[in-house]
Order: C-alpha cells, then sequence, then structure tokens
C-alpha cells in the first residue's frame, strides 16, 4: 500500500494459482502439437509455434473477460479475480510469442524494418476484407504490453487508482482488435470456420456473461426511496449479517452498511487500491477487509490502520423502533469520525 517497488510476495495461494497457469498452458500447447501433427504432419515448427501461442492467448483473453462478471454472478469465483494479473500477464506473453514469431516469418527476412513491413507490406486500408490483420493485431499487442508491464501495485500506487484502472480497461479495445484480426486472418489466409466460429461463441459467451451481471448490478442499485426526508430505508437490521455489510445506492453512490459487535457502521464501497467491492467483504480483526486483494479500513472512519493512508468516505445512520436502518445519503469527507450506531439503543 506504499510507493516502494516490492517484488511479488509467493505466498502458498500465488503458488498454487500460478502452477496451475503454468500447467495449463503447457497441457494445451503439448495437445495442440500432436493434434496438429496427427492432421497435418508437414506443419512447419515456426507455423505450429504461431498457431498454438496465438490460439493460447485468445483462450486466455476469453477465461480473463470472463473473470469479472462471474465474480460478480457468483462470490465463490472471487478468489480467481485475486490473481487475475497474473493471468493476464501469462497470456501476454503467450501473445509477444505468437507475434514475436509471425513478425519473423513473415517480415525479418527482407530489407525492411519488421515494424515498417507490419505497417506498409499491405496498404490495402480502404478494403474492408482486405485490411492488413497483422496491423490488427500488433496494436492489440502494445495494449497488452502496457496492461502488462502496469500491472504491479507500484504502478497503481503511482499512476492513481482511476488512470490505472482507465488504462486496464483498455484490454477490451484489445480484444475488438484481436476479433478483427482473428476474423480478417482466417479470411484471408485460410477460411478457417473453425476460428470464426470459436471467437463467436467466445464474443456471445463474454457479451452475455457481462449482461448477466450487468442485470445483477442494476438490482443492487435500484433505490426505492419512500421518504420525504433526507433520511433513506435502507432494510430491516436483522438482514444484515454479523461482520457482513448490506451495500446500498444512494442517489448514485454505493455504501456499505455493516454490522459488528452489535453496532452499524456506513462507509463508501469502493475500495481506494483497485475499486474492490468493499461491501461483499467482511470485518476481520476490526477492520472492514477488502475482498479483492485485503485492503483494510476502520468501520467509524473509514481509515486504513496505520501506517497506510487510504480513506473513504462514512455516512450517518439512524435506526427507527421497528428496526429500520435510514442513512443520511450525504457523505461525509473520507476519514470523518462516525460513532457507530448501537443496535440495543
Amino acid at each position: 500500500m506504499g510507493l516502494d517497488y516490492k517484488l511479488v510476495i509467493w505466498n502458498k495461494f500465488k503458488k498454487q494459482y500460478d502452477s496451475i497457469i503454468a500447467l495449463g498452458m503447457f497441457t494445451y500447447l503439448i495437445i495442440f502439437a500432436i493434434i496438429t501433427f496427427v492432421f497435418n504432419s508437414e506443419t512447419s515448427i515456426e507455423t505450429l509455434i504461431i498457431r498454438a501461442f496465438g490460439s493460447l492467448a485468445i483462450i486466455m483473453l476469453h477465461i480473463i473477460l470472463a473473470i469479472g462478471p462471474l465474480s460478480r454472478i457468483n462470490s465463490q469465483f472471487m478468489p480467481i479475480l485475486y490473481n487475475r494479473r497474473h493471468l493476464g500477464v501469462s497470456m501476454f506473453l503467450a501473445a509477444l510469442i505468437h507475434g514475436g514469431f509471425g513478425t519473423f516469418q513473415f517480415h525479418a527476412l527482407g530489407n525492411t524494418n519488421p515494424i515498417y513491413s507490419i505497417f506498409l507490406s499491405n496498404l490495402e486500408y480502404d478494403s474492408l476484407i482486405n485490411f492488413p490483420f497483422q496491423v490488427l493485431g500488433f496494436l492489440a499487442l502494445i495494449i497488452l504490453f502496457l496492461m502488462a508491464s502496469t500491472s504491479h501495485d507500484f504502478f497503481l500506487a503511482n499512476l492513481s487508482a482511476k488512470l490505472w484502472k482507465r488504462l486496464h480497461m483498455m484490454v477490451y479495445l484489445a480484444y475488438a482488435l484481436l476479433i478483427g484480426h482473428v476474423f480478417l486472418g482466417a479470411f484471408q489466409q485460410e477460411a478457417s470456420l473453425f476460428s470464426v466460429g470459436f471467437m463467436v461463441f467466445g464474443f456471445i459467451c463474454i457479451a452475455s456473461l457481462h449482461l448477466s451481471a450487468a442485470f445483477k448490478e442494476h438490482k443492487i442499485d435500484h433505490v426505492l426511496n419512500l421518504e420525504t426526508s433526507q433520511w433513506i430505508k435502507v432494510c430491516h437490521v436483522d438482514e444484515i449479517e454479523e461482520t457482513k455489510a448490506k451495500i446500498f445506492t444512494t442517489k448514485t453512490e454505493r455504501v456499505a452498511v455493516f454490522k459488528h459487535n452489535n453496532k452499524l457502521s456506513a462507509i463508501h464501497n469502493v475500495c481506494k487500491h483497485q475499486g474492490g467491492p468493499l461491501g461483499e467483504g467482511k470485518i476481520i480483526d476490526g477492520c472492514i477487509t477488502c475482498p479483492w486483494h485485503g485492503y483494510q479500513y476502520l468501520p467509524q472512519n473509514g481509515q486504513s490502520p496505520p501506517p497506510f493512508t487510504e480513506k473513504v468516505a462514512t455516512y450517518q445512520l439512524k435506526l427507527d423502533k421497528k428496526g429500520f436502518v435510514f442513512i443520511n445519503p450525504e457523505a461525509l469527507p473520507e476519514g470523518t469520525e462516525v460513532e457507530p450506531l448501537s443496535i440495543d439503543s
């Protein structure tokens, strides 16, 4: 949570996660090679590498894009989300090998600079069918490189969470470029119905997952405000589990109302680290703990425990005689101390 660059702390879970990634990639490459030589024994090693690592990168990208909405739909997928950046870096390495071998085989054997050749070997930029598909792949690789090279928390802290998030949202631009890269490549070089079919199926799956997650989020964001005063009814106190929270939307902001030690506290739902949903976490050792990467905040003031300095906004609560919780939708300045509301009183 500081600004000093520190190497990744390889705990037990990260080692297991990365071992699964490495084993999965290796297994896929072996199976792909066996199938290729069985059905097309004349395939060259260079072509095999290009196709194997290219298809591997595409599959991994679809998995990465699916993790986010899956974790919103079902919390059991949350552990995979914690280390998604490891999968992203691994995917970039696969894409880099694909792009590197492709550039060498098709653009590095002439007198023209290979990078120039990617852009100049095919000048039909005004053609929809004959558009230079390799340019799209190269641009996508640049985006994936920017994301992989800034995936460490050091860059997240120095770039600011908002800028870092915007940079990494460019994965969807990279995905769009790769769809064009695969479609045009399949039609221009080989009429590969499998490649086209996989991309169509993959896009439908990713779009469906994101829409499903969006509908679920919309239900959370939908506020039925029956109050005419500044106080808004949240829920009955019994609907909030001990050490956990009820996520509620006031105006345009999500708030997490936590129950702890028979008291209630409300803070802004968005973690300062990477925008994680604090309300989906729980209180551990007296601190609200983000479910994504374990960042912690004190429930009474939204401050990270010393020596950390992150702060989120807090909110005022009140309880009526029937046990319904009400919130003042006006957020207090980040880090403002608010006495926890006693349920007994």
